[in-house]
Formats: structure tokens, sequence, C-alpha cells
């Protein structure tokens, strides 16, 4: 691959005073601000119409909360665009450069902006946000169960916090990948200056933002303790909160993810480098695309599911009250049609990363590239044919529990294919062991478990034992925590220094790994024990026979929550005083590390043509000759030294 360098960058391009317009004006406290203030006329207005009628509580939080949704992103600025095209006034130039960030330094991260690697910065630091939130929920629950009659949480409050955490969680390990580095990363891979739509990919950042709120306010509205599917008819019947849970969820999958995969599909589509071919395509790419379309098949179907539920609880239609001709069975199906593929939208992204970082440490083209393609494809397809298998223990349309059994369980052959892709790409390579490399040795191990545990939930009269106790939540723990969340992670520190310009400083770094690794298997091994015995899911009080898992569960979980905050302050340590990063540290082959670091504006001064696929790995080496057992350390510069002499500096 070969790309040109230019003297002169947009970001030195002056802006005048008037550069802008309304995007001067607005930032995240204005979008809070007018957020609550129109939440706070919607509550009024319609607390005053709605008051004493059947529905006029739920209607009033409905109201009240997309209020809020609307003015957030008023005030941030995600309606500019389309206003000024109602009313005729086209955005100037500068106007464009100014929405881009030109000139606004650190204030840009707090704002509506639309440079795709400043969206990818925000994601960033929103999941790490959630993750947060989502991981003291946990610590919450698991410091319940320490004991067989902890009075530390109320059963009402204990199913709620589990509710939330399952969907904090959810939301967060959807966009772990697809948000920072979907955003950041894919588009300089392929030789893109940007996303297809730079508006819309800072909208769906925004979006998520504004979804966060309602969820939290559902502790002050009665809570949720439904649990995270949020069955019907319970969720018809549960307190006003359940609005707020709707009004989250319609509007991050309704709007987030659906913008956001129609972005990353059209992109990738249309806007890679000259000579770019298909077959040239970085595997992340396809992983990404993949997930996206997969997306865009699931999340209509979330929508759809709270659209109606919302309704029948706001404005009395039936769609599943049994007693008015409506169906339980109707929530449960549309629920699992997004509720399966979900798990590969998640997963699909960070194994995709884990190829990189298997081809770049190991020295070694991607092993059977087409057939990790392929397998990509073939995940996809079967995901959608597989939803059924989470109501084997319903008695629903038990004739076809043998169809959706057969389909769950040839999902594991694209699924091993990946699996062998991986183990084929490092074999025999050069192993250089960073941090990066770590984490996909422990995703190997993870993701084996929870793959093997996963075939027997598809078995019939397996799951009929498994299927509601905590062998299913540690075996999705497995998948989804130990699986994607540690591809997510060897993402985030194989990535860390194109995003950031600094060095995540490694020794740190792997005390976190080794907590998280050791820790990790303490914790769900635990649980593991606790389905074994019996212990249902969900409850927080149980008989004294489960005492001794769930100890080993808790303390596991205690060391794991440490591991993560390690983790977390290498990260902060890195990203404010770590040294230097090159525009190359592991020597790797594919775009994103040709161009300088911080990456300029467009990302290519001049247009890149590719004339290789991105894992060239060993070329003009004599035959039999292998490569070096590790590639060498990158010079690195000191922190504060000169921008001008290191290429480095944040991003």
């Amino acid at each position: 691959m070969s790309i040109a360098t230019a003297p002169l960058l947009l970001e030195d391009t002056p802006l005048g005073p008037k550069a802008g317009g309304l995007y001067r004006r607005q930032n995240a406290l204005v979008g809070l601000i007018a957020g609550v203030v129109l939440a706070a006329i919607g509550w009024v207005i319609s607390h005053a119409l709605l008051q004493g009628s059947n529905w006029g509580s739920d209607m009033v939080v409905t109201v009240t909360l997309t209020c809020w949704v609307i003015g957030f992103n008023i005030g941030i600025g995600t309606f500019n665009a389309p206003f000024r095209w109602v009313v005729g006034k086209d955005s100037t130039r500068e106007d464009e450069l100014y929405g881009a960030g030109v000139g606004q330094g650190a204030a840009r991260y707090w704002k509506y902006c639309t440079d795709h690697k400043v969206v990818g910065t925000q994601y960033f630091v929103l999941v790490m946000v959630l993750f947060a939130i989502g991981g003291t929920l946990a610590m919450m629950i698991r410091t319940q169960l320490i004991t067989a009659h902890s009075s530390f949480l109320s059963p009402g409050t204990y199913n709620n916090i589990v509710t939330i955490h399952g969907m904090i969680m959810i939301i967060a390990t959807i966009i772990m990948v697809s948000g920072p580095f979907a955003n950041f990363i894919l588009p300089i891979m392929i030789g893109a200056k940007d996303m297809a739509f730079p508006r819309l990919n800072a909208m769906s950042l925004w979006v998520v933002v504004s979804a966060v709120p309602p969820l939290l306010a559902t502790f002050v509205l009665g809570g949720v303790d439904t649990g995270w599917t949020t069955y019907a008819p319970l969720s018809v019947q549960a307190p006003p909160a359940m609005d707020a849970f709707a009004i989250c969820i319609i509007t991050f999958a309704g709007v987030s993810v659906t913008v956001a995969g129609i972005n990353t599909i059209v992109t990738v589509s249309t806007m890679r480098a000259k000579g770019m071919t298909m077959s040239r395509v970085p595997i992340f790419a396809w992983g990404s695309v993949v997930s996206a379309a997969l997306g865009l098949y699931a999340m209509p179907a979330f929508l759809t599911a709270m659209s109606m539920m919302i309704t029948d609880r706001a404005t009395g239609t039936s769609f599943f009250v049994n007693q008015l001709g409506g169906a339980g069975w109707l929530w449960e199906n549309v629920f699992w049609t997004m509720g399966h593929p979900e798990v590969y939208v998640i997963l699909l992204p960070g194994t995709a990363a884990l190829m990189e970082i298997a081809s770049t440490f190991s020295r070694k083209p991607v092993f059977a590239y087409k057939a990790a393609v392929a397998a990509f494809v073939g995940i996809g397809s079967l995901a959608i044919m597989v939803w059924a298998h989470h109501m084997f223990t319903t008695g629903w349309a038990p004739n076809l529990a043998t169809p959706f059994m057969l389909t769950t369980e040839l999902i594991s052959i694209p699924t091993g294919v990946i699996f062998l892709v991986l183990i084929g790409t490092i074999w025999k390579g050069s192993i250089w062991a960073r941090l990066p490399m770590y984490f996909l040795y422990l995703f190997l191990w993870n993701f084996i478990i929870g793959g093997v545990t996963g075939i027997y939930l598809s078995d019939v009269p397996a799951d009929q034992f498994f299927h509601g106790n905590m062998f299913t939540t540690a075996h999705f723990h497995y998948t989804l925590l130990g699986g994607a969340m540690i591809a997510a992670t060897g993402a985030v520190c194989y990535w860390f220094p194109k995003m950031t310009g600094r060095m995540l400083n490694e020794r740190i770094g792997k005390t976190a790994f080794w907590f998280i690794a050791i820790a990790f298997q303490v914790t769900y091994f635990g649980q593991f024990w606790e389905g074994f015995q019996g212990m249902p899911r969900r409850i927080a009080f149980y008989d004294p026979i489960f005492l001794r898992a769930n100890q080993m569960s808790t303390i596991g979980a205690y060391f794991l929550m440490l591991g993560w905050m390690i983790l977390l302050a290498a990260i902060i340590v890195s990203w404010r005083n770590g040294k230097i990063a090159p525009a190359n540290p592991w020597h790797a082959k594919s775009l994103e590390w040709k161009v300088q670091t911080p990456v300029p504006l467009e990302n290519f001064l001049v247009d890149p043509v590719v004339t290789s696929d991105p894992y060239t790995y060993g070329e003009g080496v004599p035959d039999g000759q292998n490569q070096p057992s590790a590639a060498p350390e990158p010079e690195l510069v000191p922190a504060g030294a000169s921008e001008s002499t290191s290429g480095g500096g944040a991003s």
C-alpha cells in the first residue's frame, strides 16, 4: 500500500468568527438544559391534559421522556442540518469545517462533531462510562448473593438492578467495538476520508447519550423487575418505569444502531481506496459490515416490540393482553428475533479485530481469509434462524423444537471456522507477545468454554434442566463478557496508540490482565457450579446448599472488578502521560498505520492507492528463513517531546 504526503493540513485553515452558526452555541451542557426544559414543558402539559385518565401516568412519563430525548438532541445540534435544509439555507465550507471540530481543541469532544475520529473517541469514553455503571450494578448483585439471606438489597430492588444491569451491559457491548473502532479506525483502514454520512454518524452517538438517562430514571419511577427480557404481560403490568425503559430502547435500537449500521455498510461499500478490491478489504471491515447488516435485521424487531408494549400501556391497545385478544407468545417471538442475532451483532466486530491482532503479532497473513469471510456471512445468515431455542421450555410450538435445535447446532460450524482461523493465523507464527496478544489468548480460552456450553443449551432435553438456572448465566457471560468484551479489550490495546497518540502502559495493563483472566474463571466457574446444583436465576435469596458456589463467584467478581479498575487506570494514566506513540508502533501493514499520528482531519493528505492486501508479512524473506521470533520494540519518544519530531500527540 502506498500513500503520498503533502504539507498543508485542513486543520490549519483559519475560520471566520461566524463559522459554524448555531453550532457555536451548542454543546453537551446546552443539550442537558434544553432536554430538561422541554421535558418539564412536556410534563406540565401532559399532566394537565391526562390527569385522571386510565393511562395517565404512563402517557405522562412517555411524553416527558420523549421530550427529554428531543430537547437534548436539539440542544446538542443533532437537528441543525435538516432545519437549515428546510429553511433553504445551505452550510458554507467554513460551517462544515467548524462542524468537524476545526480550531476547537478539546471542546469538540463535548459537542456534536462530524469528524469520525472525534465520534470514535466520544464512543470510547461513553462505553467506559456505561461499563462502569453496569459493573457497579453487577457488584451489587454479587454482594447480595454472598450469603443465602442477605439484607443488603430487598427482593424488589435486587430484581430492578438485575434488569438495568442487563440492559446497560447489552447497550455497552453492542457499541463497544462498532462505536469506537468502526468510527475511528474503519474509514482510515479502507482509505476513506470520513464516514459516508458524517452528520448521521454524530447523531448515532448523541442519541445513545440521550437514551441513557431514561434507563437510569427507572430507579425513581417504580423500578423494572421483569428482567432485561421484559416479558409481556409482566411488562404491560409494570410501574411507569417500564415506559422509561421502552423510551430508552426505542431511541437506542430504533435510531442509533440502525443509523450507525447503514453508515458502516455504505462507507465500506462505496468509499474504499483505489485498488482496494473486496479481496483486499481488511477482515475487520468484513466483520463490521456483517454485524451492521445483522443489526439492521434485528434491531427493528426490538423497536417493534417496545413500541407495541408502550402502546398497550399508554393508549389501551392489546397486542400482549390475552383477555383482549393479544398473546404473550407474540412478545417472545418478536423479542428473540432481536435477542439472539444481537449476540452476533456484539461478537463479530470484536472477533474480526482479533484477526487483525493475530496477523500483526504473528507476522503472518490471516489464515484462510476467504473462509473467515464466508464464516462471518454464514453466522449472519444462520443467526436469524435460531431465535426459538430461547422458548424450548415455554411449550410454544413443540413441533418446531427439532428444526430450531438443528439450526442452533449448525451455527457452531461457522463459529468453529472463525476459531480455527485465529488458531491457524498464530500457528507457527513469529509471535510478538504484547498486551493485545494476551487478550487474544484469553479470548480463545473463554470462547471455547462459552461455545461448548452453548451446545448443551441447544439440546432440548439438556435445556429443560439448564434454561432457568445459573448455568445459562455462566454460559452467557463466558460468551459475551469472556468472548466479545475480551476481544474488544484486545482491540483497545491494539488501536490505543492510533486513537490517543500514546502507548498504553503494558506493565499496568499486564497486571490488569492477570487479575481479569484468573478472576473471570473463578467467578463464572462458580456460577457453573451453582447451575449444576440447580440454583435458579434472578433470585435474591437462596437455599444454603448453594452458599459455597455463590461465595466463590462473588469473591471472584470482586477481583474481576479490581482487574477492570486497574485496566481503566492504565488507560487514563497512559492517555494523559503515556509515551508518545510513533505512527506505526506494531509495524502493521493496514492503512490506518500508514497515516501520521495524530491523524489529519481528512485522514489522507493525498488519496491512497492500494497495491496489495493488508497482510503481506514475510514478503522478501528468503526461503527457509523465518521471521524474527519477536518484532523489535518500537522506539518511543518521551512524553512532552515535540510533536513535530515525534509525530505523536493526542488525537
